[in-house]
């Protein structure tokens, strides 16, 4: 892997100054947010990796929109130019806006789960689970086994598994199967990309059996990105194209537009032709989010959104996005750092188990990762390992991840490769002290996405 950066392909207009604590200060205040990356106050965090969800920088064009928004409770410009936009590049016939990706899972799983089904996913992100077990179903992930092997370099480590799909659809029986969601990229899995043939083989045994395919799109153009330049295929097709026959063969999508669409609030709910499925959408979302034509978004977001739409699917930036996440995993490569590889689109998700073979499991190496790297730099992170995964909502049990990551999700066109090398250097003197880093355990919990709120605190030597 080159380690080459690549030039941003963009000027910087405006900053915003950050500063950095002293180790002492750091350690006081994760200790006060009881070792939770979620409590800690944003002005206390030097680079924030938290999360790449509505923490981009939007485009000079994108500020025009908060001022060109039209406000107007029902009917908005802005709705009908995001609709047209939406329409145009993923070929549904139905879109619905809604306030961010978990509210358009809020919406259509309580139409599609019930106690009793289930929901099979190339592997199911926090929230999308947590509504699938509030929907009284559950969750089964079906990725491909290289998923679980971080030092394997393949392609697409975010396919399912479609002959472990058809075994689970014949075990638990078609009728019983509520929904299969394809993510894209797969987030769990480490930011790692779907292929297309992948996606038309998932969606043939849809249709075989008749179940709905949703897409999970938080990260679509991201995944089309690598399809072009990873599957022979597809090498001259442009994202655009790419991008409409990957939905093309899904029924329904969820999307998170904080993440590809380069904006700080907002999500999609599209359904291609089920008229009667959209309809009981649209009076859920009136029930959860407001009327249909806002979604509960402003105007100003709804003008926002249809622009980084447009904005997300340039090559030139995707390849800037992507060098990034490139760049931070050679410089692992060079210290030996192990991630899971290769790097996928969003960020560089650490094998925290590899660095803390002494950490186990259900004392979260992911979690004591993420801690150390905020001490260490005011960096702060997140685990995305058995910590995130949570209990089993049948026997309260702590389940055992398939990995235990941490994860670097970088924000758009926010930092440079300055940033980037401190990242580095934070996890490489992480490495020199590893033996010493200790793990942590939970004092309290909530039952559903335990990892907003969870309080620790670190196990005794």
């Amino acid at each position: 892997m080159s380690r080459n950066y690549v030039p941003e392909p963009f000027r910087i207009k405006m900053v915003e100054t950050i500063k950095m604590l002293t180790r002492e200060e750091r350690e006081q205040r994760i200790a006060e947010a009881k070792y939770n990356l979620f409590n800690l106050r944003g002005e206390d965090v030097y680079i924030d990796l938290l999360t790449d969800s509505g923490t981009n920088a939007m485009s000079q064009d994108q500020w025009a929109g908060v001022m060109k928004g039209d406000e107007a409770y029902a009917g908005a410009t802005s709705y009908y130019k995001l609709v047209e936009k939406a329409q145009e590049v993923f070929g549904f016939n139905y879109i619905q806006p809604v306030h961010q990706g978990r509210a358009a899972e809020k919406v259509l799983f309580g139409l599609l789960l019930e106690e009793g089904k289930f929901s099979i996913s190339n592997m199911h992100f926090d929230t999308t689970r947590a509504h699938v077990e509030l929907a009284g179903a559950r969750a089964i992930d079906c990725v491909v086994e290289e998923a679980g092997q971080p030092s394997v370099r393949v392609p697409f480590k975010g396919n399912m598994d479609v002959e472990k799909l058809e075994k689970l659809i014949n075990e638990h029986g078609a009728e019983n199967i509520g929904v299969v969601v394809m993510t894209i990229t797969n987030n769990s899995a480490g930011g790692q990309p779907v292929s297309l043939e992948n996606i038309r083989e998932t969606s043939a045994i849809c249709k075989k059996y008749g179940i709905k395919m949703c897409i999970d799109a938080a990260r679509y153009a991201e995944n089309a990105y690598f399809i072009k330049q990873r599957e022979e295929a597809c090498k001259d097709m442009s994202i655009k194209e790419i991008i409409k026959e990957v939905f093309s063969y899904a029924d329904i999508f969820t999307m998170s537009a904080k993440k590809d669409t380069i904006v700080n609030m907002g999500g999609l709910l599209g359904v291609k032709e089920d008229q009667e499925l959209f309809q009981a959408c649209k009076g859920r979302t009136i029930s959860f989010e407001g009327f249909v034509t806002y979604g509960g978004l402003a105007g100003r977001d709804l003008e926002c959104l249809a622009i980084g739409i447009e904005e997300g699917l340039d090559e030139n930036y995707l390849r800037y996005r992507i060098g990034q996440m490139e760049y931070l995993a050679s410089r692992l490569d060079e210290a030996g750092i192990a991630y899971q590889s290769p790097v996928g689109g969003h960020g560089v998700f650490v094998d925290a188990k590899s660095l803390f073979p002494h950490i186990p499991y259900n004392e979260y190496p992911g979690q004591a990762l993420a801690i150390e790297l905020y001490k260490e730099a005011g960096i702060r992170t997140c685990d995305i390992g058995s910590y995130m995964l949570g209990n089993d909502p049948d026997t309260g049990e702590q389940l055992k991840a398939n990995f235990e990551f941490t994860r670097l999700a970088i924000p758009r066109r926010v930092y440079t490769q300055a940033h980037i090398d401190v990242m580095a250097d934070a996890l490489i003197a992480i490495k020199e002290r590893a033996n010493q880093v200790q793990g942590y355990k939970i004092t309290w919990e909530p039952p559903i996405l335990r990892h907003f709120q969870a309080s620790l605190a670190p196990l005794d030597k």
